[in-house]
């Protein structure tokens, strides 16, 4: 039995080694997820963003056992920051989600950026992917909670929630910025907290700002105490066939672009790096840049040089 047969199969074992391997870049991995992609496009994918500290890791765990009182399964892949000293994720997400870890049905992967910007890591995707052909039926992207820059999950799920609290005061304004832009649906968590109907208020006036942009409904929930978050499901739920039939269709076409941009941009790193090996690689170009005998521009151009059929830096 192959290793895509195992995954498809369920085995968990066997999806998370997968899954390892396809953050590391494992050519046998990529092999496996090639055999598996015909398997997959039957999951609804939601992106879960926000500002750190709005709750997003606390209200996955209630949309998780929302859809398994439903009997759904679902998988999450958890993006959390990278640690400084081993480069591995700092699993926060993945404690608090803690009382789903013995559940057959649920399938937790934390992920760490590893530096990449937006929110994700470079994997988020392939994970994705892997969760998507072992037949769970409800996917969930946590990203990592870096704030308005927040937007790539837009283009890896089909809908996005963008999640808030009050008293954030400007943070809420700079929401006009990024992630209000890419929001199918917002919610205002903690509304038990002081300030709820001012920050829904908020969210609101700047939604009909936007004339030729349907609002996005703003929900409130209290996460911690399952407040509102019945209505969030349905919300949810509510665009299900719109986001996987013929309306997704751009959106999909969006996502799969993505992932083909971030594959090429990968691919491109590792082949100017091997190019350049024997003259240093990039760390030479960088220290000419640094010595100001070089401008990023030129070094860039010395790199990409390096790429054509017996092309050199300058």
């Amino acid at each position: 039995m192959t290793v895509a047969d195992r995954v498809r199969g369920g085995e968990q074992v066997a999806a998370a080694r997968l899954m390892r391997d396809l953050d590391d870049r494992v050519p046998a991995a990529i092999e496996t997820l090639r055999e598996l992609w015909p398997h997959t496009g039957g999951a609804y994918v939601v992106g879960m963003t926000g500002s750190p500290g709005a709750g997003k890791s606390t209200l996955c765990d209630s949309l998780i056992g929302a859809y398994r009182a439903r009997g759904l399964r679902v998988g999450v892949v958890a993006v959390d920051p990278s640690s400084p000293f081993s480069g591995g994720a700092i699993l926060g997400d993945r404690i608090r989600m803690q009382r789903h870890a013995t559940d057959a049905g649920v399938f937790i992967r934390s992920l760490a950026t590893r530096g990449h910007l937006g929110g994700l890591s470079r994997s988020t995707g392939d994970v994705v992917a892997v969760l998507d052909a072992m037949g769970y039926e409800r996917i969930l992207i946590e990203t990592v909670g870096v704030g308005q820059d927040e937007v790539e999950v837009a283009s890896l799920a089909h809908i996005s929630v963008v999640i808030t609290v009050p008293g954030l005061g400007d943070d809420v304004q700079a929401l006009k910025a990024g992630t209000l832009e890419i929001a199918d649906i917002l919610v205002v968590n903690k509304v038990d907290r002081e300030g709820a109907d001012r920050a829904v208020h908020d969210l609101e006036s700047m939604l009909s700002l936007r004339p030729h942009v349907t609002p996005a409904p703003v929900l409130k929930t209290v996460a911690l105490q399952g407040t509102g978050v019945a209505a969030l499901v349905e919300a949810i739920e509510s665009r299900r066939e719109a986001a996987l039939g013929a309306d997704g269709e751009v959106r999909v076409r969006r996502r799969s672009r993505a992932q083909l941009l971030e594959i090429l941009r990968d691919r491109l790193a590792v082949e100017v790096e091997r190019r350049l090996a024997p003259t240093g690689g990039l760390d030479a170009l960088a220290a000419q840049i640094a010595a100001r005998r070089m401008d990023p521009y030129a070094a860039a151009d010395a790199a990409l040089r390096a790429l054509l059929p017996g092309g050199r830096p300058a």
